[in-house]
């Protein structure tokens, strides 16, 4: 097997790890229609694990999403770093449209992307420095406060 055939097999292979990524695989595979967000969950944690054009490829397979449509959103993602939204946030996104993108919202572990999926490390230190950043606003709110 070529080294891009193991790649893309291997991040296919580690995203269905995850029951909803899975769960949205699944659908994609049938042509069904995921949604904006569905689509922007899937991209957000995908492009982690496989390359632009199969990405691109599996976004396509959504019956109402072209291939124009799905570079755009490639393009939108990659270029704004977006990390894989918690599990919250695609709750949030759920409720704005007709495609449940978290199959069994009930469970507190289902959407919960990081708990089944290795994330390059740029992935984990961003975060880290997100809320480095954001404690470190919040001591200089408190400081001026006091003053």
């Amino acid at each position: 097997m070529a080294t891009a055939e193991k790649q893309k097999a291997s991040g296919e292979e580690q995203l269905r790890r995850n029951g909803m990524m899975a769960h949205l695989m699944e659908a994609l595979e049938k042509g069904t229609d995921i949604g904006h967000y569905g689509r922007l969950v899937f991209a957000m944690v995908a492009h982690h694990f496989m390359d632009e054009d199969a990405l691109v490829g599996w976004l396509q397979k959504d019956k109402d999403f072209d291939e124009q449509d799905a570079r755009a959103l490639v393009l939108q993602v990659k270029g704004r770093d977006y990390n894989p939204p918690k599990r919250n946030k695609i709750l949030d996104w759920q409720r704005q449209q007709d495609f449940p993108i978290i199959p069994n919202a009930d469970d507190p572990d289902e959407g919960n992307v990081y708990k089944d999926l290795d994330f390059p490390d740029g992935v984990y230190d961003s975060i880290s420095e997100y809320y480095e950043e954001k404690a470190e606003a919040q001591d200089d709110g408190t400081d001026r406060k006091a003053a």
